[in-house]
């Protein structure tokens, strides 16, 4: 964990890796940045960003309507423009994420000193990270600058790839990926603050990421779905909680703590409640884990109306455990895997008993909640996998288990449209497809911006990324 002190100071720094000669020697300050620092940095800067609730930056949780807001309700009414969301995410992900692990690429390219499978590990991991960053970017907005990107020195206004096309990239990194890691070794150690240097993890993340993306695009192509997914499981994906991707924050140590308590408690404002969305649904489902989730100031629960003016006092809070400094954030976790591969079963992309991965779904999800298997089962038998409506089964369940993951929970829903949402009190609009893009996207770089969202029929709310097509249950 002292890494992350260093790390801390390094924030927001990135550093061009092809020309070292010549730069000044400054003493009081670092001529070089190690690649284990970049690379722990965009490590944390991933989860930071996953993870917070600051609403200049993620709504996802309002996405999920799991969280609602209390005195300002502007982003539970969708709207991004205001505090420029969705340019400050996109901005956050490429500067503090891609940049980083990029230069973390280009230092262990140079690196002379150690080994040739280390470099080879490390680079797959930093590549690896990168997949899954701009999987999100995809997922969240559609079209995104991605061959063109980074390359700042050469190219301000880049091009922006369909999300089809980065996607059909993104899985041909991942088989380089997992073909290297698949053969073991060394990489960062202790700058890796999720696996620390386990290989074989990474390689289960990578694998279950490839499983994600091929669930995702199954509906508009089956085939490359089938394939991947396939491939995916026969490579090995997550089997238990040990394999999850989590991130440990640090109590003690605000620089350190999960973001979710600065959001909620450092910063003294009272600015969530939950939603009468997620309270109506888990009530009538006596679901063991309903009081990790919320907090029992009122009882029994009582959810904000979504969107609407909420006193903070008069309705159910956030969990207890949401506030604290050490709460790890998790980018992919097994018992996610488990209902990915339900789904997969029942879309034809895999063989297998999908209710057996259901169950296992629950199990995973139980047990990291602290409830008894005893209790699982209890639960499990009154809310039993319906074969003949699988998404709504699914979508129940795999929506519950997300709880407090926004950006995943949304994505879920937007495949199989369970559970039902609300609309917003005040602006009565839709749940969206995907954010709109930055408010000055189209004054730095108007010829690309324009003919993305001309291809996705416009930089709307209610535009779709590619895998999100009308029809597929929403």
């Amino acid at each position: 964990m002292k890494k992350l002190i260093l790390i801390a100071l390094l924030v927001g720094v990135t550093v061009s890796c092809e020309d070292f000669e010549g730069w000044n020697y400054d003493s009081k300050k670092p001529s070089e940045v190690p690649a284990s620092y970049l690379f722990t940095n965009a490590e944390k800067q991933l989860f930071d960003v996953m993870t917070s609730t600051n609403v200049n930056t993620n709504i996802f949780k309002m996405y999920s309507q799991n969280w609602t807001e209390t005195t300002y309700n502007d982003e539970a009414n969708y709207d991004l423009r205001n505090r420029n969301i969705g340019g400050n995410f996109s901005s956050t992900i490429y500067r503090n994420v891609l940049m980083n692990l990029k230069d973390a690429k280009g230092v262990i390219e140079g690196d002379e000193f150690t080994d040739a499978g280390t470099r080879a590990n490390q680079t797959a991991i930093a590549n690896l990270l990168q997949v899954f960053a701009y999987h999100v970017l995809v997922d969240t907005y559609g079209y995104k600058p991605y061959s063109e990107a980074l390359d700042v020195s050469n190219n301000i206004v880049p091009v922006y790839d369909s999300g089809s096309a980065i996607y059909a990239d993104l899985f041909a990194r991942l088989d380089g990926i997992i073909s290297q890691l698949k053969g073991g070794g060394a990489s960062f150690g202790s700058a890796d603050l999720v696996y620390h240097g386990d290989v074989s993890k990474w390689a289960k993340f990578a694998n279950s990421l490839k499983l994600r993306m091929a669930v995702r695009i199954a509906d508009v192509d089956n085939g490359t779905a089938s394939s991947k997914a396939s491939e995916a499981v026969a490579s090995g994906v997550m089997m238990g909680r040990s394999d999850n991707a989590a991130f440990p924050y640090e109590a003690g140590n605000p620089t350190n703590a999960n973001p979710l308590w600065k959001d909620l408690v450092q910063s003294g404002r009272k600015d969530f409640v939950v939603t009468n969305t997620f309270v109506d649904l888990i009530t009538p489902l006596d679901d063991p884990r309903a009081s990790k989730f919320m907090s029992d100031n009122i009882i029994p629960y009582v959810g904000g109306p979504y969107g609407g003016n909420n006193p903070y006092s008069d309705y159910t809070h956030v969990g207890a455990i949401f506030e604290t400094e050490d709460f790890e954030a998790i980018l992919i976790s097994y018992s996610e895997v488990e209902f990915l591969l339900a789904e997969a079963v029942e879309r034809g992309l895999i063989s297998g008993s999908a209710e057996d991965h259901y169950n296992n779904g629950v199990h995973a999800s139980m047990a990291y909640w602290g409830v008894s298997g005893g209790d699982a089962d209890t639960y499990l038998a009154a809310q039993a996998y319906d074969g003949s409506d699988w998404k709504k089964s699914i979508g129940l369940q795999k929506y519950l288990s997300l709880y407090g993951r926004g950006f995943e929970s949304w994505a879920s829903w937007k495949l199989l449209d369970y559970p039902m949402m609300n609309r917003p009190v005040v602006s009565d609009l839709p749940l969206p497809r995907r954010y709109v893009y930055g408010n000055f996207e189209g004054e730095v770089n108007g010829e690309n911006y324009d003919a993305a969202s001309a291809a996705m029929g416009g930089d709307n709310l209610d535009s779709r990324v590619f895998w999100d097509v009308v029809g597929q249950g929403n």
